[in-house]
């Protein structure tokens, strides 16, 4: 085996004739560039599509991984994964018209710019440590902390050009009847000033997606949505609304929701009565958060359940804690509006920004519509004041953002150009003039598949803070700073943060190299620390023996008992390491301590258990790292692989032959498994028991595991299939193979 060739956590690359795979190198963005943020200037969050038009493939079904407990149905790829273009038909967007859940995971970027408009640097937020949906319109929204010394947003412990994982389960709160089977992390992303990155994964949001997080009293803010299934369980319900994490919390650490709303909380002002219930766990999709004064806010302004407006959390003047969460009340603020979103006077509040104790700037996303964006009469910044015990709108600003006039991006298609329909995130300052200046997303409308793929702006405004009157403001306008490209889309929008009394310290993130949502590592098992300043060059093992150290890198392992251990490496660069868990590591929290080459060291805690199971995949579609064999009755033995590639080279699933004829076993490959009794490893195909035969080491390379399995005979002709490998009750990620 080339060891060389070992270099991505849970994605393989393989040749035609191997009898196993090896994993392929990823590409990762370099931060190398970037030398920190200035006070003053701002930042903005932006994505880059990468996908190719291999990312997708026309015919394939979406979601690509969905489990035999949920309701699949028969949708499948109108078109590849090419972003739409002049030069030719194919809009990979159009696969949301058939797939509810459907999105593509893409890179992160922050700008920082100044307040004119003019780029000062771009930090490249690593993609090996977190990734966004590209088309996730909600998602990266900015926040400075309480102290100014740091910026925060959600994001995905995914790979990067994963399909449909913004509507994935969290690995904590599993949902069956979520059609999208796989699962993955959400993670609050900490940026300091000097451009140190602190990742802390978090179980919320099952389902659905993280919108945005703060850093206040040592603890992260968040708001967001959860549950894509059929049914509300309690467990997905514990993951949605306003929620609360502790920084570098463990991954397998349970979602920790503050305050619970309802619309049954509120009086209908049409019947003076209670409204009844709506859809369980829907009320609280928020989206906007801010904290001023102690206190936090929230918004909501999607979906047809609950009510569109703004919200208080907790009591005036103190933020909820981890003591106090599950009885933080969750109130609408007086003069906010009261009616359900389902109705067609419905607000569509986003970011929010108070300027003082009695005036907040508010943006207002629009619609959704062509018809709105032309017409609304508060699509964009609505100023509120609060005058005689409740909150009121004194006028909203609109000039200058062109709402329902289309404009044209340079390569895209001119059937494609969006409209502006609003404001989404937004950030605001007071000047020392008693004016306001508001920088602003945009919102869009388009005949895009997804509009949340649209390339939008960053635009600005300042309004004078003591006017109510909106005859005085008719002549405020908004400025565009800039247009997104074609190929990216702007999200959020904070100032920079400020230098605090130390300089923040970047932490990697530790993981199984086979399973994103696995909680923790196993011994004798493969693992992948992911962070900066890892390495100072980039290498991989030849061949066993693996070695300790590579030009100076080291992993130390720390166990739970105190003992140290060197831990054996396959693989060392700048942003990532792989390496095998010794043997001897007690189960129990770890520390894990890397030394680079230039004794740059960096630290990271994870948790160790007897068994971590993951398998290999081989694409974005969780097609599993596996062959097939095939036994004929006469004991004639076949090489079934379960992956051919196409004419652009991507690996794509192929269909294993004999099943229902021949006897049919499938070699899987994994890592933290063999620590298991065979007897307690059990694999369902398609929901149907699969007979384990072996699972255990693979023998001849370090760290690789193996279960074999007997495909059912009854699974003949089924097409792709989802394979669940579960062992001690602890399931490994989902997989999948396509049957003949």
């Amino acid at each position: 085996m080339n060891f060389q060739q070992y270099r991505t956590r849970g994605r393989l690359a393989c040749a035609t004739t191997a009898m196993f795979c090896l994993p392929a190198i990823m590409s990762f963005a370099q931060t190398t560039s970037f030398t920190g943020f200035t006070p003053g200037n701002l930042v903005v969050s932006r994505s880059v599509y990468t996908g190719t038009a291999s990312t997708i493939e026309v015919g394939q079904p979406l979601p690509p991984i969905c489990p035999s407990t949920a309701a699949c149905g028969k949708a499948i790829a109108t078109d590849n994964g090419a972003y739409p273009s002049t030069n030719n038909t194919n809009n990979v967007f159009n696969n949301a018209k058939t797939d509810g859940s459907f999105g593509i995971t893409a890179p992160i970027f922050l700008d920082q710019i100044k307040p004119d408009g003019t780029l000062v640097s771009t930090l490249a937020v690593p993609s090996n440590l977190v990734v966004t949906s590209f088309s996730s319109k909600m998602d990266l929204g900015l926040n400075l902390s309480a102290d100014g010394t740091a910026i925060t947003f959600m994001a995905y412990e995914a790979p990067v050009d994963g399909i449909d994982v913004s509507n994935s389960n969290a690995p904590g709160a599993y949902d069956p009847t979520n059609p999208v089977g796989s699962s993955y992390y959400r993670a609050v992303v900490q940026v300091g000033s000097n451009g140190a990155i602190q990742v802390t994964l978090s179980n919320a949001y099952s389902g659905n997606t993280g919108r945005a997080a703060i850093l206040a009293n040592g603890l992260y803010y968040m708001v967001g949505n959860s549950n894509n299934g059929s049914k509300t369980p309690d467990t997905i319900v514990a993951t949605t609304g306003v929620q609360i994490a502790t920084p570098g919390q463990p991954a397998g650490t349970p979602a920790m929701k503050a305050g619970n709303f309802s619309i049954s909380q509120v009086t209908n002002p049409a019947t003076g009565m209670p409204y009844p219930a709506d859809k369980y766990g829907k009320d609280e999709n928020f989206r906007g958060l801010t904290i001023f004064n102690n206190t936090l806010y929230v918004t909501k302004g999607s979906g047809s359940n609950g009510i569109n407006t703004v919200y208080q959390v907790g009591d005036a003047g103190s933020l909820p804690n981890i003591a106090n969460a599950a009885n933080t009340p969750i109130t609408i603020l007086p003069g906010f509006p009261t009616s359900l979103a389902k109705y067609s006077d419905a607000i569509h509040p986003f970011g929010i920004f108070f300027a003082n104790a009695t005036t907040l700037y508010l943006a207002e996303e629009g619609a959704g519509t062509a018809a709105d964006a032309s017409t609304s009469k508060l699509a964009g910044l609505l100023k509120v004041t609060f005058v005689n015990g409740k909150w009121g709108m004194v006028y909203a600003l609109q000039e200058g953002l062109n709402l329902g006039e289309p404009y044209s991006i340079d390569g895209y298609p001119a059937s494609l150009n969006p409209v502006t329909a609003g404001l989404r995130n937004i950030a605001g300052k007071v000047n020392t003039d008693g004016t306001v200046t508001i920088y602003g997303i945009t919102s869009t409308v388009s005949a895009n598949g997804d509009q949340g793929a649209d390339p939008n702006k960053l635009v600005v405004i300042s309004d004078v803070l003591a006017n109510t009157d909106p005859s005085a403001a008719a002549n405020e306008t908004f400025t565009t700073l800039r247009t997104a490209v074609a190929g990216e889309v702007l999200r959020g929008v904070a100032f920079a943060p400020i230098r605090g009394a130390t300089d923040m310290a970047s932490v990697p993130v530790v993981l199984s190299s086979a399973n994103y949502s696995a909680s923790s590592i196993a011994p004798n098992s493969l693992a992948t620390v992911n962070g900066s300043g890892l390495a100072t060059e980039t290498a991989g093992a030849a061949s066993p023996p693996l070695p300790v150290t590579f030009g100076g890198s080291s992993v130390t392992i720390m166990d739970s008992t105190g003992n140290s251990f060197a831990a054996p490496l396959l693989y060392v660069s700048p942003m990532q390491i792989n390496f095998q868990v010794p043997p001897d590591v007690a189960a129990g929290n770890a520390k894990i301590n890397v030394t680079s080459g230039d004794n740059t060291k960096s630290t990271a805690n994870a948790q160790v258990d007897t068994v971590a199971p993951g398998i290999f995949s081989l694409n974005n579609a969780g097609l599993a790292a596996a062959v097939a064999i095939r036994v004929a009755s006469d004991g004639t033995q076949t090489v079934e692989q379960v992956f051919n590639t196409d004419t652009a080279g991507a690996i794509i699933a192929a269909p294993i032959g004999g099943v229902g004829i021949d006897s049919v076993v499938l070699e899987l490959f994994g890592t933290g498994l063999r620590n298991a009794a065979s007897s307690m490893v059990q694999v369902a195909i398609n929901g149907i028991d699969a007979p384990v035969l072996y699972a255990g080491p693979q023998g001849d390379f370090p760290g690789l595991d193996q279960i074999n399995a007997q495909i059912p005979t009854s699974l003949a002709g089924q097409g792709l299939v989802p394979i669940q490998v579960t062992i001690n009750g602890t399931v490994a990620n989902p997989v999948t193979i396509t049957i003949q």
